[in-house]
């Protein structure tokens, strides 16, 4: 028989400490967010639709977007044993340089639009944090504000090569003045995708707005007074380049963009450079025998085309190919520390996010961002321990397995004689 006793509130308080209050709104709410996931709900609640949802949406069905973040889901880790992991050691080395977690910030356009901060809370953070932040050609923050705001960190900046060349050619110029390591050479966008979301929106240039967009931004003041008392929404780094913002938006994509017009830009480049948007093994081959510095494996987010290859996908494949030739990196769907760990295992070299810290910036502005770096940078410690890797370095394809959802369907025999077998450039020796 259980002895029963008067419970001794003594004993009790011994067991019961209360949590003490956060009096501060955006502090209280950063703090519970576990997860960029949890990031996510928040910024939804505190952004207007058609801004959330500029960042949130991807093209058409937004089957690519969903098809990259399902592939990150489907693997199964394979942990060792009886390792040493009380320390692990997450820095990488990449073009050229270090970052402090395998993982930098990804180019994003209309980043004010989010939240007022922008591009600026999103360099500053990557500066505190030890890792690279890209700035996009549709940037709303300037190079030079970008690398005031991060003055003695990694700066990446990705261009887009402009109908007007002599645009391009004079960013390209003004990031190697302003000390950007890295240039990210843009291939995957010779129009606009169809991003349907916004145009239900009325997220175009200008504006279309809708009776239900309108009602449901009025519950939003913060978004409203931070908006309107602050700088015009621009493309800053293009404002001294005339036309108004739709002109500049429509001009940044050129279908004419070829090899000559890498070859140009390499020529005028004095640091790294990357090539954004490969999506096939044949276009690594090519980029690698022209000796690019690095390939970033990307489908834009699944903000182009529809139904395209999965990056995390591609990576084994590219990698084993051209992985001892050129530097591998990949995005696109990276939503847990874990994405991360399962992409170094596989080959690659780095990666990069770009909704994840949006979501940040939407839930909190500078501190939002800062706080989704921190869970992600969590998340790749306890993989990496969990795993019994001490640092990125051990991290071999052993570990990880990439499990079958998406399996292409098998061809006849007759219509594969039918079909010409693309020509393959032998690996070099």
């Amino acid at each position: 028989m259980v002895k029963r006793q008067f419970p001794n509130p003594k004993d009790l308080f011994a067991l019961m400490q209360f949590k003490k209050p956060e009096l501060n709104g955006k502090k209280r709410r950063l703090a519970s967010a576990l997860t960029i996931y949890d990031l996510k709900a928040i910024a939804k609640r505190r952004t207007p639709r058609a801004a959330f949802d500029y960042t949130d949406g991807a093209a058409e069905g937004e089957l690519s977007l969903a098809r990259a973040r399902q592939a990150f889901e489907d693997i199964e880790f394979h942990p060792s044993i009886l390792r040493d992991v009380s320390t692990v050691d997450t820095t990488t080395k990449i073009l050229g340089g270090t970052s402090a977690m395998p993982f930098g910030i990804a180019p994003t356009g209309f980043t004010r639009l989010m939240q007022t901060e922008g591009e600026i809370a999103g360099a500053g953070a990557a500066a505190a944090a030890g890792i690279p932040f890209t700035l996009s050609t549709l940037g709303t923050s300037s190079i030079e504000a970008v690398k005031a705001a991060n003055p003695d960190g990694r700066n990446w900046f990705q261009l887009y090569v402009m109908r007007q060349r002599e645009i391009s050619y004079g960013l390209v110029e003004r990031a190697a003045a302003a000390g950007f390591d890295t240039l990210m050479f843009t291939v995957d966008t010779p129009i606009a995708g169809a991003r349907l979301r916004d145009k239900r929106n009325g997220f175009s240039i200008p504006p279309q707005l809708t009776l239900g967009t309108i009602i449901n931004a009025i519950p939003r003041p913060w978004w409203w007074w931070d908006f309107l008392t602050t700088p015009p929404l621009e493309f800053a780094s293009l404002q001294s380049t005339g036309g108004t913002v739709g002109e500049l938006l429509d001009s940044a994509m050129d279908p004419s963009i070829n090899f000559a017009d890498l070859e140009i830009i390499r020529g005028m480049w004095p640091g790294r450079i990357v090539i954004k948007g490969v999506q096939n093994v044949e276009d690594s081959r090519r980029l690698a025998d022209l000796g690019v510095d690095g390939i970033l494996l990307s489908n834009h987010g699944g903000r182009q085309l529809d139904r395209a290859p999965i990056p995390f996908h591609l990576l084994p494949e590219v990698v084993r190919e051209v992985g001892n030739d050129v530097e591998i990196m990949v995005d696109t769907g990276i939503m847990n520390g874990a994405d991360i760990v399962a992409s170094l295992a596989l080959g690659a070299k780095f990666t990069l996010v770009g909704r994840a810290y949006l979501y940040g910036l939407m839930a909190g502005g500078r501190a939002g961002v800062d706080r989704a770096i921190q869970i992600l940078s969590d998340q790749v410690i306890r993989t990496m321990k969990l795993l019994e890797v001490a640092s990125v370095e051990e991290l071999t394809p052993r570990h990880v397995t990439q499990l079958e959802r998406l399996v292409p369907r098998a061809v006849s025999p007759r219509l594969a004689a039918a079909v010409p077998t693309p020509r393959r450039t032998p690996p070099r020796p």
